[in-house]
């Protein structure tokens, strides 16, 4: 069964998200990450530069088959729609729903930042996966800055 943990309390979505990123190519995962169209562009850009002496290969969803078969990281809007995704290790959810397709990865991460909404629409998602059977792994990042 799918794994499925949250990520509570990220300062910034899209700066974290770029974390996870790295950590997973470092740990050789290959991974989907899921936003919206604005957010895709600004994800895109951030992992372009995310530092001088790193580079982290990704591809838009709308890429080539070939491109995305080689690339580690997609970068999609709409999971949905990507019938034919190369690989379904991990996948990381930006949005404010549920993904439909995201049971067909090994873990599901959801990155909830601490906007109100944001975590109002996180709510809804934790109570659609439990209602569907999932146990749920909650990782607070505001108790692991303190603890740092």
């Amino acid at each position: 069964m799918t794994e499925i943990a949250f990520h509570f309390n990220a300062p910034d979505k899209l700066i974290y998200a770029c974390r996870l990123v790295r950590k997973a190519l470092n740990s050789g995962a290959k991974l989907v990450l899921q936003a919206d169209a604005s957010q895709l562009q600004s994800l895109d850009s951030q992992l372009w530069s995310m530092s001088v002496t790193e580079f982290l290969p990704h591809c838009l969803g709308s890429a080539p088959p070939e491109q995305l078969a080689a690339s580690p990281v997609i970068l999609v809007s709409d999971l949905s729609e990507m019938q034919n995704l190369p690989h379904r290790q991990v996948f990381i959810n930006l949005t404010n729903h549920l993904s439909s397709g995201f049971d067909s990865f090994e873990r599901v991460i959801e990155v909830v930042t601490l906007d109100e909404q944001d975590r109002q629409f996180a709510r809804q998602r934790w109570k659609q996966y439990t209602e569907q059977g999932y146990a749920i792994t909650r990782h607070d990042l505001k108790l692991k800055e303190t603890s740092a």
